[in-house]
């Protein structure tokens, strides 16, 4: 199976990349030389070099952390298409085979908004509502679409966020998330041709959040 990770030269995506070469599927793990979503003609050049593929992972870096006050009319251009548009553009121009998967990586700030990532915020939790419908619309193929939400995970991200020390022991599990953990996640539902689990979110923050649903 051929599968394409969006953000597949590190973090998140670099695991998922990893764990899915581990059963055999032919991955293409693209670097931001290879597709920038904030960058529509970058997106529309992508998709046109591919066409199709079995699994698509939509993973992208996310934006500084900023209140609402002082994120620029240039910011909130960017990160619509690099968090939104984007994605949009190649779910409606990237073919998904039948009995495929996509996978979003978005953020537990999509169920918890956070006024320090408002971008973040915003455009994750608008995606989430295109994926939920989209979610629909490819079910008919047997297609799967699944969010992964993660909270705290290990990765250049967080430490650019500047997590306190602190906040890592609040956490009921007393550590960070392992980006493997997500990537062996995705690997299971792959390999085990795991179907009916689709149109949901699941959340990966160590029972870190407080919501219920």
């Amino acid at each position: 199976m051929k599968a394409i990770v969006l953000g597949g030269s590190k973090g998140i995506g670099r695991a998922i990349a990893v764990s899915l070469s581990k059963i055999g599927c032919n991955v293409v793990a693209t670097s931001r030389k290879q597709i920038d979503t904030s960058n529509l003609t970058s997106v529309k050049k992508f998709v046109k070099k591919h066409k199709q593929t079995d699994i698509l992972i939509l993973n992208t870096g996310g934006p500084p952390p900023k209140p609402f006050s002082q994120v620029t009319e240039k910011e909130w251009q960017k990160y619509h298409n690099q968090l939104f548009l984007g994605f949009c553009i190649i779910l409606q121009r990237l073919k998904i085979s039948d009995g495929g998967y996509v996978f979003v990586i978005t953020s537990g700030v999509i169920k918890e908004p956070n006024p320090k990532l408002v971008i973040s915020s915003a455009y994750r939790l608008a995606f989430t509502s295109v994926f939920k419908l989209v979610s629909k619309e490819l079910a008919a193929r047997q297609i799967s679409c699944i969010n992964i939400a993660p909270g705290l995970i290990n990765t250049d991200r967080l430490r650019e966020l500047g997590t306190s020390t602190d906040l890592v022991k609040n956490i009921p599990m007393k550590r960070l998330g392992e980006p493997r953990e997500i990537g062996d996640f995705i690997k299971g539902i792959v390999e085990n041709n795991v179907k009916y689990l689709s149109g949901i979110t699941i959340t990966f923050d160590g029972a870190n959040s407080n919501f219920i649903l």
